[in-house]
């Protein structure tokens, strides 16, 4: 049972209400995640404009999940390891990649960069040495993939622990998130 009220689309705020109605036009439900951040509708915004705006940057969206994946399995958040996995599924991303993905690897090296420095960001609170951006240059990320990589990482551990404090209920099919 969840910690933080879920808001309903009849309690909601007439801000958090135009919200939902959007969020309602591009998925076809409100994820309990952000019934939760609709106590604040002001959060709720900030949420999904962080996403979106992320959504504008040169990460496609099957590596912006994977970030998502791999950061829920560091933190071990299971609502947001079900909601991505479910989100990759509906990209085509085959059930052994999201596994990966959750673990914190990747077959791509690419994105096996991407999610080893998303891997350290969260290990280290953020506080990253040295070996860890030599080895993202190393492999072949650029500044703007390591900036876009720590607002993803960011963006991600804000859900995950939104969903800890709430312990907001599962409404996509139930996954355990690996701890990476």
């Amino acid at each position: 049972m969840a910690r933080i009220t879920q808001v309903s689309d009849t309690a909601a705020a007439p801000e958090a209400a135009a919200l939902f109605t959007a969020i309602k036009g591009k998925i076809g439900m409100v994820p309990n995640l952000y019934r939760v951040a609709a106590n604040q509708p002001a959060v709720l915004a900030a949420m999904l404009g962080l996403n979106e705006t992320l959504a504008g940057g040169s990460f496609d969206a099957r590596t912006r999940e994977a970030i998502a994946l791999t950061v829920a399995g560091a933190n071990a958040c299971d609502y947001c390891a079900s909601a991505h996995a479910a989100i990759s599924s509906g990209l085509k991303v085959a059930p052994e990649t999201i596994d990966a993905h959750l673990s914190g690897r990747s077959d791509d090296p690419r994105t096996a960069a991407i999610l080893r420095l998303a891997v350290a960001i969260v290990a280290a609170k953020g506080m990253v040495v040295d070996a860890d951006l030599d080895a993202a240059r190393a492999a072949g990320l650029t500044e703007a993939d390591i900036v876009e990589t720590v607002a993803n990482v960011v963006a991600n551990i804000f859900t995950n622990y939104l969903n800890h404090v709430a312990d907001t209920d599962i409404d996509f099919p139930a996954r355990k998130a690996r701890a990476a």
